[in-house]
């Protein structure tokens, strides 16, 4: 019995020393936890912080571009994503995941069987919450609506931003896009500027219970996003949009291989428009075919638009003499034949001027090789800019490629073949012509403003990058340029626009073959473009526009669709531009050419006589004795190939023949006789509505159709569009 207690004794004290011992070890565990806030190496107070520690991102706003009315372009717009919640100690939680599949899966375009297996696999892995895909992601308001009205349980919407263009093909290659999933800026503006458009994000943090909810007085943490700095550009909306429109028309109507077109105000370089065919959405980039801004990115040749700058250059040295004959036809330079664009027929023996108006290639070739030469013709074309890249502020401007080995290179440079130039280095140079001589650079951004201070970060202002030609020449050009608009023989009749002086150069570039040496031949093969400004005497508005290879009908030249391209945009830019058009235009005055004299109260075979003499065109109506009116009235100016109305006291005056004639003509002929027009469409008379041959009388109504297509014979071969003009 004494035994059996002593045994009980010990082991009674073995167990309270063991229990003693571990009572020490955890209490010192205890105490070095408490002071250290550490278990094997993890700090016990940041656990507890992160478990019930919510931590959110604050997005900053990208940037924002504006045209120059302030309307924007490119914003972010908010939208939402969808995702789940599998913990089930959350507040709300996905727990019936085979119906939640079947409801949710037709909203987020994923197949139920997929959705379903991506929930499952989330429970098996203990997730707290997954995404739903690519197709949960961007969703409107009116769909989150929809997958709300199901009630789910543990389907909820994080709400964010996406980049929208509110105007859709509106400028697009300018202004580019930025994909929606990885928000990487592709193209455009919105490629280039990234860095100044791209926001910072901010962050907060606060304390939450167990189910997810803030506590009441939490303890906040907020760093503050800064958003992206907005663009405002110089494109103008009305501008712009018309331009749009009328392209998506012609490229309906011709189906051309590509266009270009860029509307620019010459006295500051401001770009007011300019867009591309084909053209794309930026809210829909995955449909994209064409990722190049040909207006800044391509090079070609360019054609007889270059002729206005071979003619500058030789006025500015002195050497032009409009009035001097030359043999049209063909020369001879090096082992090279040069034709004239009439399959090499030519005109005769005409003057220099009646060459540029009716865009002879032997004129320019002569004009260089015999009187400027070589090495001043590429001394001017570098200081009209085209040797190197204009500066404008947009991305993948491409360099020209000028041909400068020898003799036959100089005399195709100089009528446009051989060398290839960009449309916006054509742009630049023909600011010298409307401008007075100043070339102005042209640019497209106009501010950069960070939002955040609302500090302007990059003003942009007109900036005069040369001055190759005088006020002068520019002024002698832009009589050349108006002949080829108005003379008889010029090739830019389709681009006259009744009550406007417009101005300009047209062009039939040749496209290399790349499947044989040489160029692509036959009927609309070409790239057909125009270069032209208005008012003359004061160009506010700059146009370039260029069609390559549209299906046009044989009895269709290539002007068709660039002259409606052209027509359209300048006419409508001038008036929202509030230049009103020319209501008494047939009694403007010109500097150059033939002057009229007084013809009232002569005879007709004296005038008759006297205008026979002066190479001048004049129609006697009826057959009185004396002259009672004309038109235009004395001291007018006159180009060669107008016309000079005189009415005669006869009270029986004939209708006459108005096919091919210019509105200006017939604007005349109906003042002259106290005539009541209305005019319809643009070009040369194609209809009349008084029969030739018919008796008139003052006060009578004249309705009178227009059309491109219009032209009589000389004129039909000047516009037989070759491979040369």
């Amino acid at each position: 019995m004494e035994i059996k207690r002593s045994v009980t004794n010990k082991r009674a004290v073995l167990l309270l020393s063991v229990i003693l011992v571990l009572f020490l070890v955890l209490l010192v565990r205890i105490i070095y936890i408490q002071s250290t806030q550490e278990i094997d190496g993890q700090n016990l107070q940041a656990l507890g912080e992160e478990r019930w520690t919510s931590t959110e991102v604050i997005k900053g706003v990208r940037g924002t571009i504006f045209d120059r009315s302030g309307s924007p372009v490119a914003q972010e717009v908010n939208s939402y994503t969808v995702y789940a919640v599998l913990d089930e100690n959350y507040q709300s939680y996905v727990a019936d995941i085979e119906e939640t599949a079947q409801l949710l899966a037709p909203h987020i375009n994923m197949d139920e069987e997929s959705l379903f297996k991506a929930f499952s696999n989330g429970k098996e892995e203990e997730r707290f919450q997954i995404e739903l895909g690519t197709g949960a992601r961007h969703l409107t308001y009116e769909q989150v609506s929809a997958i709300v009205e199901l009630e789910l349980d543990g389907i909820y919407f994080r709400e964010e931003s996406r980049r929208y263009y509110p105007k859709q093909t509106y400028a697009s290659h300018i202004i580019g896009f930025t994909e929606r999933d990885t928000g990487e800026s592709k193209m455009g503006l919105e490629r280039s500027l990234d860095e100044m458009m791209a926001p910072s994000d901010g962050e907060i943090s606060y304390q939450r219970d167990r189910k997810g909810f803030p506590l009441l007085h939490p303890n906040e943490s907020i760093t503050a996003a800064k958003n992206g700095h907005n663009v405002y550009l110089t494109l103008d909306s009305n501008i712009q949009t018309a331009l749009e429109q009328v392209m998506t028309q012609v490229e309906e109507q011709y189906n051309p291989e590509k266009m270009i077109a860029i509307v620019a105000d010459p006295e500051t370089g401001e770009i007011l428009g300019m867009s591309n065919r084909p053209s794309f959405n930026p809210n829909h980039y995955e449909q994209i075919t064409n990722y190049l801004n040909y207006a800044i990115a391509d090079r070609y040749e360019p054609g007889s638009t270059m002729k206005m700058f071979t003619v500058a250059a030789a006025i500015e040295e002195g050497v032009y003499n409009g009035e001097e004959l030359y043999q049209s036809g063909t020369i001879e330079v090096a082992d090279r034949r040069i034709g004239d664009h009439n399959e090499a027929r030519g005109w005769g023996a005409i003057s220099f001027n009646e060459g540029f108006y009716r865009s002879s290639n032997v004129a320019m070739a002569k004009l260089v090789l015999d009187r400027l030469g070589s090495e001043k013709l590429y001394e001017y074309l570098g200081k009209f800019g085209f040797d190197q890249r204009t500066g404008i502020d947009l991305p993948n401007e491409a360099d020209s490629l000028l041909a400068r080995n020898g003799r036959v290179d100089a005399a195709t440079t100089a009528f446009g073949q051989g060398s290839a130039v960009t449309p916006i280095q054509q742009i630049q140079a023909a600011t010298a012509i409307a401008n007075d001589g100043k070339m102005m650079k042209p640019f497209i951004i106009d501010r950069i403003v960070d939002p955040n201070t609302e500090t302007v970060v990059q003003q942009n202002e007109p900036e005069v990058v040369g001055e190759p030609i005088s006020k002068e020449t520019a002024d002698e050009v832009k009589d050349l340029l108006e002949g080829v608009v108005t003379h008889s023989t010029g090739t830019g009749h389709p681009y006259y626009i009744e009550g406007f002086d417009v101005i300009g150069k047209t062009g039939t570039a040749q496209i290399n073959n790349p499947h044989a040496r040489g160029y692509i031949q036959g009927h609309g093969e070409n790239i057909f473009s125009f270069l032209g400004m208005a008012p003359k005497e004061d160009p506010r508005v700059i146009v370039y526009v260029a069609v390559e290879r549209p299906k046009i009908g044989l009895d269709e030249s290539g002007s068709a669709p660039t002259s409606m391209i052209f027509n359209t945009i300048m006419k409508h830019s001038l008036q929202y531009l509030n230049i009103s058009p020319t209501v008494d235009e047939i009694t403007e005055e010109t500097e150059s050419g033939f002057k009229t004299k007084n013809y009232v109260g002569q005879s007709p075979t004296d005038v008759r006589e006297i205008l026979a003499a002066e190479g001048i065109e004049g129609m006697i109506l009826g057959d009185g004795l004396t002259i009672e009116a004309q038109q235009p009235l004395p001291e007018r100016g006159m180009l060669e190939g107008e016309r000079l109305f005189l009415r005669t006291s006869s009270d029986s005056v004939k209708m006459p023949d108005l096919t091919g004639w210019s509105n200006r003509d017939v604007r005349r002929f109906a003042q002259v006789m106290e005539l009541n027009p209305t005019f319809f469409g643009n070009g040369y008379v194609n209809k009349q509505s008084i029969e030739p041959g018919t008796m008139i009388s003052e006060g009578e109504y004249l309705v009178v159709e227009f059309s491109t297509n219009a032209l009589n014979s000389d004129e039909r071969d000047l516009e037989a569009e070759s491979n040369d003009e």
